[in-house]
């Protein structure tokens, strides 16, 4: 594979990212050179940066990876979580040509297929200090070869509107129902499983950017799942009779999703219901808490988290900038998780009907197992 970029282009660093409290950092473009705006969040996942990058939940956002090299094995068909990519951006420090017998392309020559701006040459453990001080920023990235001025970057980066109250699930969900996966070759795609269990349950999956492996943990669970779009009603929803309702991960604000939350409170009670992520939040306002914003997030790996029933603590994958405020969390839910790095809830079950949800990723494979119970979980709520 060829290298994409000359020590001059490195040199010179005429991109730039501009944050809204006036800090410019400088590199050069590894990616589509087009300018974006973006709320910077980072992750600190060593690897896994494709499995990141297509995950419909950084939508709005631009990724900053805390780990230094990045690309070495490059990019494949198979380790897609979605149809494409949906974030913002992507900052790195350095960006690796690909050694992999995987690699199927270069992770550059892939963000400039999605048009998707990337920058490196950035000191990313100085950026993630940064955000970890003064808390989640709006930022525009400046990778075209059009002038412009730093002092312009940071104008953009404050007049832009963020994430706030913006529904961005209807932005990347589905356009009509599919079913998931009909001949397998998507949920064994791995060598994960050498067939599949027979189909026991049928479940209807609200995709508000729903990652392909949760789909994956669904059907290994013996569970035939039809995705549908996030406006779909609760009333369209029942009358596919389905034997359980899953609320996937997703990008933004859950108060922006009313439509979901409206959703959901008609179909708690009525079938059985799980939650990841957004769907947790969704949940937890639909049973009437309130959302509120993390300082910075949680976006990576080995998030120590609490099972209050077992006492055990689960390592975890997470990525969400909103959670449910713990003292809000009305009598007829019961916290079942907590974060052990900040306290925060990161699962609550209804006290007397067939609903749970967790804030964290249990299919992204963390601890790798500790959390995969989950899924069969949601099974056993069906069975009885």
């Amino acid at each position: 594979m060829e290298h994409n970029y000359d020590w001059k282009t490195k040199r010179e660093k005429k991109a730039f990212l501009a944050l809204e409290d006036g800090t410019v950092m400088r590199g050069y473009p590894v990616g589509a050179e087009v300018d974006n705006e973006g709320e910077v969040v980072f992750n600190t996942g060593m690897t896994g940066y494709q499995e990141i990058i297509s995950d419909p939940s950084y939508a709005g956002q631009f990724v900053t990876m805390t780990y230094t090299e990045i690309g070495n094995y490059g990019v494949n068909a198979a380790d897609m979580e979605s149809r494409k990519l949906f974030l913002n951006g992507f900052i790195v420090h350095n960006m690796n040509e690909p050694s992999s017998w995987r690699a199927e392309k270069s992770l550059t020559d892939f963000l400039k297929e999605h048009n998707i701006p990337a920058i490196a040459g950035i000191d990313t453990r100085a950026l993630t200090a940064k955000i970890r001080t003064t808390g989640t920023l709006k930022g525009y990235l400046h990778c075209s070869k059009t002038d412009m001025t730093p002092e312009q970057g940071v104008a953009k980066a404050r007049a832009w509107c963020g994430l706030d109250n913006q529904d961005y699930a209807s932005k990347v969900c589905c356009d009509k129902p599919y079913q998931w996966d009909p001949d397998g070759s998507l949920t064994i795609s791995w060598g994960i499983a050498k067939e599949l269990p027979p189909v026991e349950f049928k479940v209807v999956a609200y995709d508000f950017g729903i990652k392909w492996n949760i789909l994956r943990n669904l059907r290994l669970q013996g569970m035939d799942v039809t995705v549908v779009p996030a406006k779909t009603t609760a009333e369209e929803v029942l009358k596919m009779k389905p034997d359980g309702v899953f609320l996937s991960n997703g990008p933004a604000d859950p108060a922006a999703v009313t439509y979901a939350i409206e959703a959901a409170q008609k179909l708690i009670g009525k079938v059985p219901v799980m939650g990841i992520c957004l769907g947790h939040q969704i949940l937890g306002i639909a049973c009437g808490g309130d959302r509120f914003r993390l300082k910075f997030g949680h976006h990576g790996c080995n998030h120590p988290v609490k099972n209050l029933a077992t006492g055990k603590v689960e390592i975890t994958s997470q990525n969400h900038n909103f959670g449910i405020v713990q003292d809000s969390i009305p009598d007829c839910l019961e916290i079942t998780h907590m974060n052990l790095n900040d306290n925060t809830v990161e699962g609550f079950k209804h006290r007397t009907e067939p609903m749970f949800a967790v804030q964290y990723h249990p299919e992204a494979s963390p601890g790798p197992h500790d959390p995969h119970y989950l899924f069969n979980t949601f099974r056993e709520l069906m069975k009885r």
